[in-house]
């Protein structure tokens, strides 16, 4: 186990969740499921995400998920982003610049590794019509950052 472990509280759900999760995520795995008794419920999963282990806890309604807690996913290209938005996307609903929250109330930003490049310009005019762009957007679109960029 990682030093540090994102811990998912879920009322009844973490396998469930688990399941979806890894079958997003192509570099995912199952680690253990660990249940009360032989026969009995599942109390908790381990589980890995793109080399990031989860711990998911089945453990009452009391506390819900919110954006104050997200998971950042870096996007190489486009179709990354629109297979990821989709698959999350199911169940769930849209935030904006990104924002996702899936069908467990979990949030994720499904980013593309471009608006950091872009954004991260020395020019300060075109990192902000990168910046204006990416505001008016819920799933981000690389092509239109790109034009906002390349204006003149």
């Amino acid at each position: 186990m990682n030093k540090i472990t994102p811990f998912l509280w879920f009322d009844t759900q973490a396998e469930e969740a688990m399941n979806f999760y890894t079958s997003i995520f192509k570099n995912s795995r199952v680690l253990s499921v660990q249940r009360a008794g032989p026969d009995g419920p599942v109390m908790s999963v381990n589980f890995e995400l793109e080399g990031q282990e989860f711990l998911g806890l089945n453990a009452g309604p009391q506390f819900k998920f919110n954006e104050a807690v997200s998971f950042y996913v870096n996007c190489e290209t486009q179709q990354e982003v629109d297979e990821l938005w989709a698959k999350l996307l199911a169940g769930g609903g849209e935030g904006r610049c990104g924002w996702i929250q899936d069908k467990f109330g979990l949030w994720w930003q499904i980013i593309p590794t471009l608006l950091g490049k872009l954004m991260g310009d020395p020019d300060p005019a075109k990192a902000q019509r990168v910046v204006q762009a990416m505001l008016k957007m819920n799933k981000i679109e690389s092509r239109v950052l790109q034009e906002a960029y390349d204006q003149a």
